[in-house]
């Protein structure tokens, strides 16, 4: 088999016909971290640094890994600098999932077939460089050239959703706003400070107290909603739901407010509380509720220090009692909505799985972050099929903050899926008209319908 050839994660003949049944099938991505501002105004990208190394954590993790120093990754440096120093490094990325989908860009979108190394670091960079002064390596052009039908974006409630009216008019794709309240969740600290100030001043209503802060982010998810949003999203290392009253969470609101020190109770109870009316708003809307967890942000101090937040630090948390903590909000919220559950830690697959099994309107999102590769994909896939059902998975997200790559991202899952598919096929525990039907369903026709995309 050689490098990215068509039989490319394909390991049998059934799994070959199953990728060629869906390789062609639009795109529907209902997580992504796009830069809207980017694909209205359609300026297009200089260089191949800017294009796919510039805003990726997955790269500047891979870099420092391999010894290049800060000033070629996120610091002074020109970009030539910093894609030569990556080039560098390329071949010992082999075996990361960043490896293939930068060269899957490249083969995919620009037609260059030579693996990336020192040697062609140079006529990448000048070949690269004089198609991006082409209107089809535009972000649009790109957008319809990759077949994205749907694109959800990750916005805070404060978000004016002015560039999504742009888009609305000027865009030909279904480009929707998610809800992410993840400022909204940490009492006390000065980003939540700020989040309550810019709540307040994106709604007119006074966020003094506790009443006027759910009036406010009420406002914000009925602007959403009018704007075609389909989803929530909130991201903690653990998420704790329980029964907190309003008394409770008003009076650690007040707390919070003064600059009061709180308790990791008090955090938890404003937390819970929150999730629940988050929970009650989407139920109203029939919005699905998404809940990332286990990632514990910012866990490199020093990096955190001298660079900042979402630049590669993060790590996954394994030791959560997630039967316990999701135990309260999934009975109180059985059947008014879709919940879609995603983790950072695949040994937490078997407790999600079997929650997953419990509850029909809960399912497991993809294979996330670290998990986000083949090895990862085929792991929970498998795992998911056997206990769960396949048929109930949420499908591929791209949880792409570089456009170039949504392609290459949405392939590497779909040839994973037919190759679970194809495996099954072949060791006779399923037909092939099965096969096929499941493998369509999953990459195109259930994360549709599960959003309500239709």
């Amino acid at each position: 088999m050689g490098f990215l050839t068509e039989d490319y994660l394909l390991e049998s003949d059934a799994a070959e016909t199953l990728y060629a049944s869906i390789e062609s099938l639009p795109i529907v991505d209902p997580h992504t971290h796009a830069d809207l501002p980017e694909i209205v105004d359609d300026d297009g990208w200089d260089d191949i640094w800017e294009v796919e190394g510039a805003t990726d954590h997955y790269v500047w993790s891979m870099m420092r890994k391999r010894g290049v120093p800060e000033r070629k990754i996120t610091g002074d440096a020109d970009n030539r600098e910093k894609w030569t120093a990556l080039a560098e490094v390329f071949p010992e990325l082999a075996g990361n999932p960043t490896y293939e989908w930068i060269h899957l860009d490249l083969k995919r979108r620009f037609g260059i077939e030579q693996p990336i190394s020192a040697e062609t670091a140079d006529e990448i960079w000048e070949e690269t460089k004089a198609q991006l002064d082409d209107r089809s390596m535009r972000p649009q052009a790109l957008l319809s050239e990759m077949d994205v039908e749907v694109l959800c974006t990750t916005d805070d409630p404060t978000d004016d959703l002015e560039y999504h009216e742009t888009a609305a008019e000027s865009v030909d794709v279904d480009v929707r706003p998610t809800w992410r309240i993840d400022r909204a969740l940490h009492p006390g600290r000065d980003s939540w400070l700020q989040f309550v100030a810019d709540l307040e001043g994106a709604t007119g209503v006074d966020t003094s107290s506790l009443s006027g802060f759910l009036d406010a982010l009420e406002r914000t998810h009925d602007r959403f909603a009018e704007h075609g949003c389909r989803a929530s999203d909130l991201s903690l290392a653990e998420l704790v739901t329980r029964p907190v009253g309003r008394r409770r969470a008003s009076d650690v609101y007040r707390r919070a407010l003064d600059g009061r020190n709180l308790s990791e109770r008090e955090v938890r109870d404003f937390q819970a509380f929150l999730v629940e009316e988050v929970g009650r708003l989407n139920a109203e809307t029939d919005w699905v509720t998404q809940f990332h967890i286990g990632a514990v942000r910012d866990y490199r101090d020093e990096l955190y220090e001298t660079v900042g937040s979402d630049v590669g630090g993060d790590v996954s948390a394994q030791s959560i009692d997630l039967a316990e903590n999701l135990e309260y909000f999934l009975n109180e919220f059985d059947g008014e909505m879709e919940i879609v559950l995603y983790t950072v830690d695949p040994t937490h697959y078997p407790t999600l799985t079997t929650i997953s099994r419990a509850f029909p309107n809960v399912s497991l999102g993809p294979a996330w972050w670290f998990n986000d590769s083949p090895y990862g994909m085929a792991e929970q896939l498998e795992h998911m099929g056997t206990v769960d059902l396949l048929a109930n998975h949420a499908g591929m997200v791209s949880d792409s903050r570089k456009l170039m790559s949504y392609g290459s991202r949405f392939e590497m899952f779909r040839r994973s899926l037919a190759n679970a598919l194809g495996g099954m096929v072949e060791r006779g525990q399923l037909p092939m008209a099965h096969a096929e039907d499941l493998a369509e369903h999953l990459a195109y026709d259930r994360p549709k319908s599960l959003y309500g995309f239709e």
